[in-house]
């Protein structure tokens, strides 16, 4: 490992300061499992399942929907923060990480300021809300604050932001493992697909949750065992770190404003915190396990837990970043002399897959059943909770045959729709805020908000991603992968720098704020078609469903006043002789 990397450093390219890498692999010397390897693999899947079948056959059995769908409400908050966490760490984000701070330094960590105000605000504002309203869905919310086709219409949006995930994420790391060992490909998609859908339809949200805490420990162990072995083939970690700094990868604070720049600190710190918002403030899958906490309390706290669990998963991913080139490879390659550590990793980026996608099953089974099938059909509580079990298989189904409709896709497709589940979670995070924080909003405003943030969110993501795309032939960029041959070559680095303007400006936007965009056209187009049509008068508002920011602000002065005086008052003066 020279310069920050795996592989051999070459000479700097002639028309740019930046350091060129190559790194060589023999095509046909492609690295496979060995037994050891198979058989932890292997465990990781038993294991999942076996949690599913023992909450399938104990306690409650999942005979009622309560049970199923929230645990009995009887959850404790340390298994929920580690689930909170372990939701939305995919295997994306095990693989994608470790590569953007390889790629382009350790900007990207800063990202870790935004978890402050980004579970600060669902802690103290969100939660308490939904959780006295005594909700089994978070769409609930919106009839009761607007109608019931706003609902209609969250839940929606809700459902087509999920599916689309699913097949990502599930035929993502199974591809990554086909490219690498030659596992087979629609073997990983149907064995981990097979699994997840059985242990989630069968053992409901306790199997979810403790399947979480079970995957979160196999996520950090085989980080971990990356880390280590990579320090240690490095010489040491006072080694490693001169040759990741002279590599360039220790990246300083970057306070440009230029929000097209795509990660700098305001984009990241503030950015940041609307798409926190998104998914741990008003997200079903999220907002479920808030919900079957045993009190608000609990909830709360499992929110305030999350915060440290997600900076040692940020850390561990960073650092993956520092000691590796590509995941994969680097785990391949480098591990092949630790019998085992090869599979302990893949059991790892699988556990990151089943975590995220259990979660989607079992969050898309309950809204499709409490906010589009209860509302209009009538039923007894044993045929709802079979109902519930047979919804949560077939969107089961309903991802396997995503991973086939994203195999057809070629990469470019494959991170598109990667950026529509980024997009989607903005104009949601608008609708909830517009209802939350704006009494006088009302469902015309809230329908129309919506619509406008969808389409503002297509128009900018979609433009963004084909202004991007090459006219005529593709050409690799500075540190990217061909996962064919392996091989990654110079290319002249552009001395100019082109400010984008117009559309072009709009286009160039940072992904990091997509959410505020979206979610502030929400409130903005919301607020004025409201005003329009005749805002919503303070008594016609449902009792609960706004937050008193006014009162709150209020009370927030005076105890600052009041601390203010009390600080500088005479008898509290203190001398110094």
């Amino acid at each position: 490992m020279t310069g920050g990397c795996y592989g051999e450093r070459s000479a700097r390219c002639a028309s740019g300061p930046a350091p060129c890498y190559t790194l060589s692999m023999d095509p046909t010397g492609q690295k496979y499992f060995t037994i050891i390897d198979y058989v932890i693999f292997a465990l990781l899947l038993v294991a999942s399942m076996a949690i599913g079948l023992y909450y399938a056959f104990t306690g409650g059995r999942q005979s009622t929907t309560q049970e199923f769908m929230y645990a009995d409400r009887s959850m404790k908050c340390l298994p929920l923060s580690l689930s909170l966490m372990a939701t939305f760490q995919s295997a994306v984000a095990i693989i994608g990480t470790p590569a953007e701070v390889y790629a382009n330094g350790t900007q990207y960590w800063f990202i870790g300021c935004c978890y402050i105000l980004g579970l600060l605000i669902p802690a103290h504002i969100f939660i308490p809300m939904f959780y006295r309203l005594h909700l089994t869905s978070v769409y609930q919310y919106l009839e009761l604050r607007f109608c019931k086709a706003v609902r209609i219409c969250g839940t929606v949006t809700f459902i087509f932001q999920m599916v689309i995930y699913m097949g990502v994420g599930i035929y993502t790391p199974a591809l990554a493992l086909n490219a690498v060992t030659g596992f087979h490909l629609w073997g990983a998609v149907l064995a981990t697909g097979l699994v997840c859908t059985l242990y989630t339809a069968l053992g409901g949200l306790k199997a979810v949750v403790w399947t979480d805490v079970f995957q979160t420990v196999v996520m950090f162990t085989g980080q971990l065992a990356v880390i280590i072995v990579g320090v240690h083939q490095a010489g040491g970690l006072s080694d490693a770190w001169v040759k990741v700094r002279d590599g360039g990868r220790i990246s300083g604070i970057d306070l440009n404003p230029d929000p097209t720049v795509r990660h700098t600190f305001w984009t990241l710190g503030v950015g940041g915190v609307f798409l926190m918002l998104s998914l741990y403030g008003v997200n079903q899958a999220q907002v479920q396990r808030y919900l079957s906490s045993r009190t608000e309390k609990e909830a709360v706290m499992s929110c305030y837990m999350v915060f440290p669990c997600l900076q040692v998963a940020l850390m561990l991913s960073c650092l993956m970043g520092l000691v590796m080139y590509m995941v994969l490879y680097f785990v391949m390659d480098m591990l092949q002399n630790f019998p085992g550590l090869p599979g302990l990793f893949v059991a790892c980026l699988f556990s990151a897959s089943l975590s995220t996608i259990s979660s989607a099953f079992n969050s898309l089974a309950t809204v499709t059943m409490v906010d589009l099938i209860k509302p209009h059909y009538s039923m007894t509580e044993a045929r709802a909770t079979l109902l519930s079990k047979m919804l949560a298989l077939s969107y089961g189904i309903i991802c396997v045959a995503m991973a086939y409709v994203v195999h057809l896709m070629n990469s470019s497709v494959l991170q598109a729709a990667l950026s529509i589940f980024g997009m989607v979670g903005g104009p949601l995070l608008g609708l909830f805020c517009l209802g939350i924080f704006f009494p006088c909003a009302n469902s015309i405003g809230a329908v129309t908000g919506l619509a406008a943030g969808l389409v503002m969110a297509f128009w900018v993501g979609i433009g963004g991603f084909l202004s991007r795309m090459p006219s005529s032939v593709q050409v690799l960029p500075f540190n990217s992968t061909n996962t064919v041959c392996c091989q990654v070559t110079c290319r002249s680095v552009p001395a100019c720098i082109v400010i984008p303007a117009g559309l072009n400006g709009l286009y160039s936007l940072s992904y990091m704020w997509y959410s505020a965009l979206n979610s502030s056209t929400v409130v903005l187009i919301g607020l004025i078609i409201s005003f329009m049509t005749g805002p919503t008068k303070g008594d016609d508002v449902a009792s609960g469903t706004v937050y008193p920011v006014m009162r709150t602000a209020q009370s927030l002065l005076h105890k600052l006043v009041k601390l203010s005086a009390c600080c500088t008052s005479p008898e509290h003066t203190v001398r110094w002789s």
